[in-house]
């Protein structure tokens, strides 16, 4: 009982690296959808944030656009800019305007994008106000308008040009606001991300993140801007991802938005539910031990039947049957044992058909549909190959070396056979007949054919160079191939049976191999119009005509294959 004893426990072993392997993929599973899930929540967040941080430049530069149209309407200030009063009136009445529509910035324009005044000392770069200005008279709408970015005293700007009318366009107005830290807070605020804005230098313009994390994030913003998608980096210890959007802001000069999230963070929740996954995990590996130890107990004696009658097997005993009344696994082993008997009867009625019949494909078929005489209709490609001058070569070797040689040669053509998916129908003294298409079609039959024989080709040149350095004088071949409908089956009797087809299909491919001893068509390999028209590959071949063969009325369209 020891012996019975260990498997059971090699069982209880078994039954508990199944629990523990379920349990445990269940929670890598979960785990790594956790991660999976986390990862596309926070990519559709940070496109998300992307849309957020559009819309509200957007919104912002349209209120201040028509804030500006609004103020530059007035007839006071229409008369200021066309009476050309000087820069400090002018630049009045520009702080007048960013007062009242609540920008950071408004600069006037000349017509030729030339500034005119300006409430800040500095001024945008001229390239992108000239930008601005070639976009927005571009808009043949009735509220021409164009947006873009600037840099000012080394501070982001996002920009909108409109247009000074008295009626006609006598000028350009362009305002805008800062884009720093309290505009961050509010896409922050908005998108639910971090935001982060840095110059073409990948210096700091604004942030919501802490400045040591932001001037950490700095270092890795030049290759980030070479990243199309979301990239994942370690950023302040934890693991974060991170979308970066450039910004163009005139000539050389740009920003780059970066949008990043904390991959940690969003899945601290998920990581409790795994914590709790591992919690339950040990406790069924404990309860898995406790029931398999209990289900271990009671293996015993079926386990012990069970034995004993595989000895009765291995004895040759297929007919009596083990009785094992159980609805438990071990009862549909039991079972299992009884279809073994039946399958080991079963293969010693298949050996006996196998005795019959040596090609495997013609054997798969005899354990599928029987050994019953018969045939059916197919369409199939014949395939005779024929040794030239082999009569008059074995009159000069002793008869063991002829069939030394001769082996050597049928073991050569039928690899390429075989190889190539045919099946060897039969040996004819030094004739071989092959099919290809039956008993088993592959779609592609005709091209398998004429691929062998032109493989038979080369694998005899290959053998004749071994003869040659054997001393012994070469050996020719001539091969015919045809292609056409022949009724392919069991034939024989009904003690022994051999797999073959009939038809004049066969007859026309072994006519062509005949032909192959014509010395006018200079071709060992000979085939039928019927075969080329069936093939799906290109070959090299010489048409030969509509050639006479015997023992058939209408002539044949023969064709000479080459090697290519």
């Amino acid at each position: 009982m020891g012996r019975f004893q260990s498997f059971g426990t090699k069982l209880l072993l078994l039954f508990v690296l199944v629990v523990a392997a379920a349990q445990f993929a269940t929670y890598f599973a979960v785990s790594r959808a956790n991660r999976t899930n986390a990862r596309a929540l926070i990519a559709q967040d940070l496109g998300t944030a992307g849309g957020v941080f559009r819309q509200i430049v957007a919104e912002r530069n349209d209120i201040l656009a028509t804030g500006a149209s609004a103020a530059t309407s007035d007839y006071a200030f229409k008369s200021l800019v066309a009476r050309a009063s000087d820069a400090a009136t002018v630049a009045s009445a520009l702080s007048s305007v960013r007062l009242r529509i609540r920008a950071d910035l408004v600069t006037l324009l000349s017509l030729e994008a030339t500034p005119v005044a300006s409430t800040a000392a500095g001024q945008v770069s001229g390239e992108v106000l000239k930008q601005l200005v070639t976009a927005a008279d571009a808009d043949a709408s009735d509220n021409p308008r164009a947006t873009g970015y600037g840099y000012l005293d080394g501070q982001l700007y996002s920009l909108v040009t409109a247009p000074v009318r008295a009626p006609d366009i006598v000028a350009w107005i362009v305002v805008g606001f800062r884009i720093d830290n309290k505009f961050a807070q509010r896409l922050k605020g908005q998108a639910r991300v971090d935001v982060t804005f840095a110059d073409q230098d990948a210096r700091i313009l604004a942030t919501t993140l802490p400045l040591p994390v932001a001037q950490a994030l700095s270092g890795d913003i030049p290759r980030l801007r070479t990243q199309a998608a979301v990239v994942t980096l370690p950023l302040a210890g934890e693991s974060s991802m991170v979308s970066t959007s450039t910004l163009p802001a005139g000539g050389n000069l740009s920003a780059t938005l970066v949008l990043q999230y904390s991959l940690d963070e969003k899945l601290r929740p998920a990581r409790q539910l795994e914590r709790l996954l591992l919690v339950v995990a040990c406790g069924s590996l404990v309860l898995a031990g406790l029931l398999g130890s209990a289900f271990a107990r009671q293996l015993g004696r079926p386990v012990e039947a069970l034995a004993a009658h595989t000895r009765v097997i291995a004895g040759g005993d297929y007919a009596t049957r083990i009785e094992l009344r159980r609805s438990d696994e071990l009862g549909r082993l039991a079972a299992a044992f009884n279809q073994m008997s039946a399958g080991l009867a079963e293969r010693d009625r298949v050996r006996d058909l196998l005795d019959k019949n040596v090609s495997p494909e013609v054997a798969a078929q005899l354990m599928r549909d029987g050994a019953a005489l018969g045939g059916e209709e197919r369409e199939v490609t014949v395939l005779f190959a024929d040794l030239r001058n082999f009569t008059s070569l074995s009159e000069k070797l002793p008869p063991r070396e002829v069939l030394v040689l001769l082996n050597r040669y049928l073991d050569r053509m039928s690899a390429e056979i075989e190889r190539h998916g045919g099946v060897i129908d039969k040996f004819i003294g030094d004739e071989i007949m092959a099919l290809f298409g039956a008993p088993v079609a592959h779609g592609d039959d005709a091209d398998r054919a004429l691929s062998a024989a032109l493989a038979m080709q080369a694998a005899l040149a290959q053998l004749n160079g071994e003869l040659a350095a054997e001393g012994r004088p070469p050996l020719a071949i001539g091969i015919g191939l045809n292609t056409a409908r022949v009724v392919a089956g069991n034939m024989g009797s009904a003690r022994r049976l051999n797999y073959s087809v009939i038809g004049d299909g066969v007859n026309v491919a072994a006519r062509l191999q005949s032909l192959t001893r014509n010395p006018e068509y200079h071709a060992s390999i000979l085939l039928s119009g019927a075969t080329l028209r069936s093939a799906r590959g290109h070959y090299r071949t010489r048409p030969l005509g509509n050639l006479a063969v015997k023992g058939r009325a209408e002539p044949v369209t023969v064709l000479a294959l080459d090697p290519t």
